[in-house]
């Protein structure tokens, strides 16, 4: 069969035609993104406000912020601040672009408003947060702009309380931090610092205290509080430094643990603080006990040695829980021991005993398990009642006088220590806390950077600049 030019032509055009297809639909697929795109990663931007920020003679009693998109509020009860200290407490609502703050108090004349919305604010799709939304206004014809900064610090640890507030009074007597609302508060970052912004020319007394009942005000002799010694005037004081401390701590909580009626004639138990059967060169040997005892008899608790002989110089001890009797002895490096416990050496309340005779063997710890320890203080005055005190686990495992330029301990656990320096005003040895009605500051302690490493079997050596 023969083909005729014109159909072989037709063909053809058919075939290229085809082929352009394909060719573009391929490019089309190429050049359209997967989809997604990048993500937002910016906070809503405040496009207009009713009335407008910064705005003077007026007297809103409802304020609306347009954003640039969809937002939300977050936890909008932790983050707002108002200040002058509002008797109630304003709404703050959102809806779509809009974030409306509704007015229930009297708004004082001639004075600066501020409403500080923390990162409350924040978009529907990613949660981007504005950081420290702020919008002010003035019920007069100027807007107040004087500062007040400062810091608190712990006085007892040297560290700091984020979630303590800053607060201003104008009312200068001693009992108004407690029976008054401060007339401005604001909170305390986690570096301890505080910034009061917008303030008016006018002095006032300030405080910093742990808001526990939300009432902003020292209620409690446990609250943490600090207070300065004299007023501060905005605009004129800066850096103010003030020493928070508790001034009554709860006692501790005696045991409440009750023995059910069924097993009130269960025989003593007791443990140790034997760890692999080593006993600490640096600590005492405790027994404890699972009851609280009415009486024990140190002639059947004792030391001796591997003929079982008695060692003299030990000395048994309880505390005063009841339930822990504590073995005192000048323990030799690497030496063999055994504890003799008789089953009726201990009694609780109802004559109860421990159920058997029991010997315990252990041995001491080797001096290669701890390290040396040098410390070197320069610029230190020797006679300057400072106390150094080296902390673990937030406990105070050794405390002693800055008396000479260096100290050295031969023995000393290894781990990792924090410094601190106790400023020691009266010389007890110990922190003594405040009292406000007697306006005594608290004793200050000084926590420092620097960190005391302590290497087993290792000459362990640090300066320690004051």
């Amino acid at each position: 069969m023969f083909v005729s030019i014109y159909q072989m032509l037709r063909l053809v055009s058919i075939i290229g035609l085809a082929y352009c297809i394909i060719v573009q639909c391929t490019s089309c697929a190429n050049i359209i993104p997967p989809g997604g795109g990048p993500r937002d990663s910016l906070p809503p931007v405040l496009v207009k406000a009713t009335p407008d920020v910064m705005s003077k003679h007026i007297i809103p009693k409802k304020i609306t912020l347009t954003f640039n998109e969809y937002v939300q509020l977050q936890d909008i009860g932790q983050n707002l601040i108002c200040y002058p200290n509002p008797k109630i407490t304003p709404i703050v609502e959102s809806k779509l672009k809009n974030v409306t703050i509704k007015i229930r108090d009297t708004l004082q004349p001639n004075t600066t408003y501020v409403f500080e919305l923390g990162n409350a604010i924040r978009d529907i799709n990613e949660n981007n947060a504005i950081n420290t939304f702020t919008y002010v206004f003035s019920t007069g014809d100027h807007i107040d702009s004087l500062t007040l900064s400062g810091k608190v610090i712990l006085a007892e640890t040297g560290k700091t309380d984020s979630t303590m507030i800053a607060v201003l009074h104008r009312k200068r007597y001693d009992s108004a931090v407690s029976k008054e609302r401060p007339d401005y508060y604001t909170k305390i970052n986690g570096n301890g610092y505080f910034n009061f912004r917008f303030l008016p020319k006018d002095t006032f007394d300030i405080y910093a205290l742990k808001d526990e009942n939300g009432t902003k005000k020292y209620i409690s002799s446990k609250q943490l509080f600090a207070f300065a010694d004299k007023p501060v005037i905005a605009g004129e004081a800066d850096s103010i430094m003030l020493y928070a401390y508790v001034a009554e701590k709860d006692a501790p909580k005696a045991s409440t643990t009750t023995t059910p009626k069924a097993t009130v004639k269960d025989s003593l138990k007791y443990t140790t603080n034997l760890e692999g059967g080593q006993q600490d060169l640096l600590s005492t040997l405790n027994i404890n006990l699972n009851k609280k005892i009415a009486h024990f008899d140190s002639t059947k608790i004792f030391l001796a040695d591997t003929s079982v002989q008695h060692i003299a110089h030990s000395v048994l001890q309880l505390d005063s829980t009841q339930q822990i009797l504590s073995i005192h002895y000048n323990w030799q490096a690497d030496t063999k021991y055994k504890l003799i416990i008789n089953k009726d050496a201990v009694k609780d309340s109802t004559a109860n005993t421990l159920t058997k005779n029991d010997t315990l063997s252990f041995t001491t710890k080797k001096t290669e398990n701890y390290g040396s320890v040098k410390l070197r203080f320069t610029n230190a005055v020797t006679d300057s009642s400072l106390v150094l005190l080296l902390i673990q686990n937030d406990k105070i495992v050794e405390t002693f006088p800055i008396n000479n330029i260096v100290w050295y301990r031969k023995l000393f656990n290894p781990g990792e220590y924090e410094i601190r320096i106790l400023h020691d005003k009266n010389k007890n040895g110990k922190w003594d806390t405040g009292n406000f009605k007697k306006r005594i500051q608290p004793e200050i302690i000084e926590s420092l950077s620097q960190k005391l490493t302590v290497r087993s079997n290792w000459d362990n050596e640090l300066d320690i600049k004051l």
